[in-house]
């Protein structure tokens, strides 16, 4: 079994797809999985809220199998998205100055991914 984080940095909707979508499939093949929404992915949450939203789904999915580590709170509030994320009720995390710091998951064997 591995232990992966999938950081997702690029706000299109095309790229942030992967990361659901291997987020779940590592999941389902026995691997410690963990998604991290950084920089301009963090826009996309208020979007991809609304059941209309072709990701809408796949989130949903990747929030209730409990892989969603948390999104960044500096990127969010620069994107001007983190009251909506806050009424969201998703973790944030800013343990490096405002941002989520990899050295405790590199610390305990995970490997990180970015998209």
């Amino acid at each position: 079994m591995k232990k992966i984080v999938l950081v997702a940095f690029q706000g299109q909707p095309m790229c942030f797809i992967h990361v659901l979508l291997n987020g779940l499939a590592m999941n389902a093949a026995g691997h410690e999985c963990k998604v991290i929404v950084e920089g301009e992915a963090t826009a996309l949450l208020p979007e991809i809220q609304e059941e209309k939203h072709f990701l809408h789904a796949l989130f949903v999915q990747v929030v209730d199998a409990g892989l969603l580590e948390g999104v960044c709170r500096a990127c969010s509030m620069k994107m001007q998205a983190l009251k909506k994320i806050e009424k969201m009720g998703l973790p944030l995390l800013d343990d490096m100055s405002g941002h989520p710091g990899m050295t405790k998951y590199i610390e305990n064997g995970f490997e990180i991914l970015n998209f």
